[in-house]
């Protein structure tokens, strides 16, 4: 079999077209062509990046007598299954959708922290003197708008979720870039880099600071409970704004990584996400449970700044032990 022949067959195993073939060599459709019709030989750089791509010998490729395919040793990134070739229209794509839906998410998991204030309000003012309505109301109406909240939150989730099933393939980085299009992602990535990092710096400061309305009003109002409502109604809008600013940057930045495989979208930080899924699920539990529970929503939120710190120890202790795996490899 000629090498003409090798290659047609090799291109359409991989399911690949000319022009997605000469994408990833860095030559045109018309030279694929070409080669393809022994109108011309590919040089030897291109034979070498074949080589690569198809994951077959340079002697498989030149030798006609050889019939059978020899596989190339297979580098520690690939895996047996074919690895989807990602265009740039596809990564533009990508990353439109998720600039899309950024506002929405950010502002639906901002709702998320923000969905008790109205319950923490209510049960607050219902204990003053003059207030007019009862503790059974207080509670009753924080209660529904609180799960209103919570629902139509989910639900922007659960859409934005669903326009992006589709690049499922993306996060589990199971895709290769073709030619050219790791430096486009790259230079947008950059473009991006001022506001990514304006927002996430803004929101540090929010969310470090969201606790003084609390040790301000234990300092100049002593234990007025009216006024300690108050401030953790603040405290959690101090908060919820931060959190808006991480998200509403940080899926911008998310599609870049995802595209690059970098950040949390390496292979060894992908091996982690299922403990920290499974960790924050079971805090989320905790802090309904024991919220709903007591009905003590001015303090159970401190459940929040202890899990963040707990997560820091066990990120910390997830990446010592990964090193001292390679250390003892």
């Amino acid at each position: 079999m000629i090498l003409a022949d090798k290659i047609i067959a090799l291109r359409k195993q991989h399911g690949w077209s000319q022009e997605e073939l000469a994408g990833q060599l860095g030559v045109s459709r018309q030279a694929v062509s070409k080669w393809e019709s022994t109108a011309s030989i590919p040089d030897l750089e291109r034979i070498l990046k074949m080589s690569e791509i198809f994951q077959v010998s340079t002697d498989y490729l030149l030798k006609e007598e050889l019939e059978e395919i020899e596989v190339s040793a297979p580098t520690e990134a690939e895996t047996d299954e074919d690895l989807r070739s990602v265009s740039l229209e596809e990564a533009d794509n990508f990353i439109e959708q998720k600039k899309r839906n950024c506002f929405s998410t950010a502002l639906a998991i901002a709702a998320y922290i923000l969905c008790p204030v109205v319950l923490i309000f209510l049960a607050g003012y219902s204990e003053l003197a003059t207030a007019r309505i009862s503790e059974d109301a207080a509670g009753g109406i924080g209660l529904v708008v609180l799960l209103l909240i919570v629902g139509a939150a989910s639900v922007v989730v659960l859409l934005n979720d669903s326009r992006l099933e589709k690049y499922e393939y993306l996060k589990k980085g199971k895709f290769r870039l073709q030619y050219g299009v790791e430096g486009i992602v790259r230079k947008r990535q950059e473009e991006m880099s001022t506001f990514y990092r304006t927002c996430h710096a803004i929101g540090t400061f929010l969310c470090i600071t969201s606790t003084l309305p609390i040790f301000l009003t234990l300092c100049f109002t002593g234990d007025n409970d009216f006024f300690s409502v108050i401030a953790v109604d603040v405290t959690l809008l101090l908060v919820s704004m931060g959190v808006f600013l991480f998200v509403w940057s940080g899926e911008q930045w998310e599609a870049c990584q995802i595209l690059l495989r970098e950040g949390e979208f390496t292979k060894e930080e992908q091996s982690k996400k299922p403990i920290f899924v499974i960790y924050w699920c079971v805090v989320t539990a905790i802090y309904l449970g024991v919220s709903f529970w007591t009905f003590d929503w001015r303090r159970t939120w401190i459940i929040w700044p202890c899990a963040a710190v707990l997560s820091g120890a066990l990120h910390m202790v997830l990446r010592m032990k990964r090193e001292a795996g390679k250390h003892g490899e």
